[in-house]
């Protein structure tokens, strides 16, 4: 007889491996690595021939379906034994429970028997008014009031008939109301054909000027685009609206149908008799009183879930974009942090990182000392050799810029070149006790500018020093659901660190602790170990730092690089284990690995199944001569800067019909903003991304993406740019101001009037995406972290 618990782990790993395109025994193969400690990263480079060849994406959805449904059957068992220890468990509801596939049909099976406070029904049914209820049910030919007289007891608290009516009545609306067949039916249906309408609440108008656009909204709950659903809820949270959901667009005929299918599913029909009146007015009490608000919340509270996991999911992408941003690599960098009063914060570090001068200048208003800050950063230039300039986009960003830009004509034989960062998360790291740590002779904001010189040279080592959440390149991030966020970013993160491997010798701490395997424990003990004895010269030194034992240096090793070490392969991604098959690889080439590494003809025509054995298959071979081509190939582009326009510095310098180049700093479902250089991103509408139909943004561009776009409208007073990717498209005539402001919630959409909603097909060229769409503003703000 089989186990039941390895029954319930097949079932479990059969309907994962559905949900992730893959078959039963990978799934199984992968949650049994996860349940032993293994890590995705891990699993998806180095356990290939155990899972089938599992990709990362698969294995994250499977970790997250595995933890849904691992807690279902929890619920699953405590349902089944709650209704058992009630004494009433039978085989059919038995069947039911165990057939339930989701969170929602098990609770909609469980909602008779919870336990409750004492209800209306539970206190008709103590005064024996439940045959009355049935009575009537069964044959609807007697009249009420007749039946009803018989049940009268002033002693059970039935006073009259009309009491004992009202008590039967709550009999039935309880058992319709949760009656699960009738709910689950309802819940699809409700689903289906729901409109959500808003209304605003009386009084609020002016409080409320930012959510005008859904003042008065209705929209099919099944087709409304997340952003737009989370923009209601957080109207609704700051009591500015009122939301409802009707079922169908017109409400009254709606709740009518509700009704009648209450009304069907009872068994009741209006055909003239003496009760059909009162059972009907049951069943539409039924419906308003119990069903309607109940649906209503667990409807809305799906869709939610299912707009939050689309808003974490683009705030994960773009995370991604941000931290496999092109590297600038080992070179000397001037780190500028922008201020106006309080002066223009300087670091200067070299190839390696390393802080090796700090100072402030005070080129702007009020001090002005332009020519004594440019020869300050001149000697700083010579001094340590830089090569790069990294300006902050902050306030002051364009006016430093300019600064950067004399500097460079100052100094010619430099070679300078200047590129705008994002100091997005600079201010919070500076803060840090990360930060305190790692600077502690350091002002706060001279450790901004540093921040900002590292991550022109490795976004990725120092943007993990920074809370996800932080870095603010995501929509509605303080609307979702903080712990889901936090989870699904660390694993983006987590996931970006291993992919481009980790030099052991020069990483933090901060970044080690993303490491396949490592905890902050371990992170902090490499450092240690590294200061007190010197590089590791060998992956297996390792294993001599304190807590880092076997099963941790099986899951770190391979993304930890030793370059100019004892071992050439500890440069590589090779893993430590198939060092073996790499021997196989040199002994049949007659060479050593220094000599094989490199050596592309050779490596191509070897065939991967001659060193295959019974750990290491085809895959993992393929993998390894891959990697002897190019060990330690970085998976990120190559660095290339955004070259701004002179002389457009502002939002007034912009002209319609101006070709611009400037860098992609945020994508979300319906658009992307770009940086142009004028303090204030522009918007390109998803049907200006590109001249065919382009369904997801991220299908056309990413965040850090460099682009040509061309400017249609500028709004000065609105702060709205308008822009499109179609550089031919034409540019609209300019149009009267209109009488109504239009300005979207914080990180919201646009209003239904002009808003063409996710995955619109292209406007013509004669109309494109105006910059007095609500959009613009809504991703204006939406980019500064709403």
């Amino acid at each position: 007889m089989q186990d039941p618990n390895t029954s319930l782990a097949q079932k479990i790993a059969s309907a994962i491996a559905v949900e992730i395109d893959a078959q039963p025994a990978q799934a199984r193969a992968a949650i049994a690595l996860l349940d032993e400690g293994a890590t995705v990263p891990f699993i998806a480079r180095y356990r290939k021939e155990v899972t089938g060849g599992l990709d990362d994406t698969q294995l994250r959805n499977l970790e997250v379906r595995l933890t849904y449904l691992r807690e279902l059957e929890d619920r699953r068992a405590a349902v089944l034994a709650s209704i058992n220890e009630q004494g009433k468990l039978t085989d059919e509801l038995r069947a039911d429970v165990e057939a339930a596939d989701t969170k929602a049909r098990l609770e909609d099976l469980y909602l008779p028997y919870k336990t409750k406070r004492r209800t209306k029904a539970q206190i008709a049914r103590e005064a024996g008014l439940e045959p009355l209820a049935d009575g009537l049910l069964a044959d609807p030919t007697q009249v009420p009031e007749q039946f009803a007289a018989t049940f009268v007891d002033a002693e059970k608290g039935v006073a009259d008939a009309k009491a004992a009516l009202d008590g039967a009545r709550a009999i039935l609306m309880e058992r319709w109301g949760e009656d699960a067949a009738l709910v689950g039916d309802l819940r699809q249906w409700l689903s289906e054909v729901g409109v959500i309408r808003a209304r605003v609440a009386e009084g609020k108008e002016n409080e409320g000027a930012k959510y005008r656009d859904y003042f008065d909204h209705a929209e099919p709950l099944a087709r409304i685009p997340s952003h737009r659903l989370l923009a209601l809820f957080r109207a609704r949270r700051e009591e500015i609206v009122f939301l409802d959901l009707d079922p169908g667009t017109d409400a009254e005929a709606g709740h009518l149908q509700a009704e009648g299918r209450v009304a069907h599913h009872a068994g009741v029909k209006p055909q003239g008799r003496p009760a059909d009146k009162w059972l009907l007015d049951a069943c539409r009490l039924t419906w308003k009183a119990k069903l309607h608000l109940h649906l209503m919340l667990d409807l809305f509270s799906q869709a939610r879930e299912k707009a939050e996991a689309e808003a974490i999911d683009v705030f994960g992408n773009n995370l991604k974009d941000l931290l496999l941003a092109a590297p600038a690599g080992p070179r000397a960098v001037l780190g500028l942090d922008p201020g106006l009063r309080t002066g223009v914060k300087v670091a200067v570090v070299d190839r390696t990182g390393k802080v090796v001068a700090t100072d402030t200048i005070y080129p702007h208003e009020p001090r002005r000392q332009w020519d004594q800050s440019l020869h300050a950063l001149r000697a700083l230039c010579v001094k340590h050799q830089v090569e790069l300039i990294a300006i902050g986009n902050g306030t002051a960003s364009r006016e430093t810029d300019k600064l950067a830009g004399d500097l460079i004509k100052l100094a010619p034989e430099l070679k300078l070149t200047k590129i705008v960062v994002s100091e997005a998360g600079a201010s919070v790291y500076s803060a840090s006790e990360l930060a305190a740590r790692e600077f502690p002779d350091l002002d706060v904001s001279i450790r901004g500018a540093v921040s900002i010189a590292r991550r022109l040279q490795d976004p990725l080592a120092e943007l993990v020093k920074i809370e996800p959440k932080s870095i603010g390149v995501g929509q509605y991030q303080h609307d979702v659901d903080q712990y889901r966020l936090a989870r699904a970013l660390d694993a983006k993160v987590e996931d970006c660190v291993n992919a481009v491997g980790v030099d052991v010798n020069t990483a933090s701490a901060a970044l080690l602790t993303r490491v396949s395997g490592l905890s902050t424990t371990v992170a902090d003990n490499i450092v240690r170990h590294r200061d007190q004895h010197g590089a590791f010269r060998t992956r297996k030194a390792l294993l001599e730092v304190p807590r880092l034992g076997e099963k941790t240096f099986e899951q770190c090793a391979g993304f930890l690089r030793i370059a100019g070490g004892d071992q050439p392969l500890d440069a590589s991604s090779v893993h430590p284990e198939a060092y073996p098959v790499v021997e196989r690889i040199v002994k049949s080439g007659g060479r050593d690995v220094k000599q094989l590494i490199g050596d592309i003809t050779f490596l191509r025509n070897l065939r991967p199944e001659q060193f295959t054995d019974e750990k290491f298959g085809v895959p993992t071979v393929r993998d390894i001569l891959k990697e002897l081509e190019k060990p330690g190939r970085d998976p990120r582009p190559e660095f290339k800067a955004a070259r701004f326009a002179d002389g457009v510095e502002d939002l007034k310098d912009l002209k319609p019909g101006m070709i611009l180049e400037g860098v992609v700093t945020n994508v979300a479902a319906f658009g992307a903003f770009v940086d142009i250089g004028v303090h204030q991103d522009g918007l390109v509408h998803i049907s200006a991304l590109s001249d065919k139909y382009v369904k997801d943004p991220r299908e056309a561009v990413k965040a850090g993406d460099i682009v040509k776009v061309r400017v249609l409208e500028v709004d000065v007073a609105r702060k709205r740019i308008a822009l499109t990717r179609r550089l031919d498209d034409s540019v609209p005539a300019p149009r009267p101001p209109r009488s109504e402001s239009r300005d979207a919630p914080r990180g919201a959409p646009a209003g239904r009037r002009d808003e063409r909603g996710r995955g619109a097909p292209a406007p013509p060229r004669s109309a494109p995406a105006p910059a007095n769409n609500a959009l613009a503003e809504a991703f204006a703000k939406a980019k500064r972290g709403a």
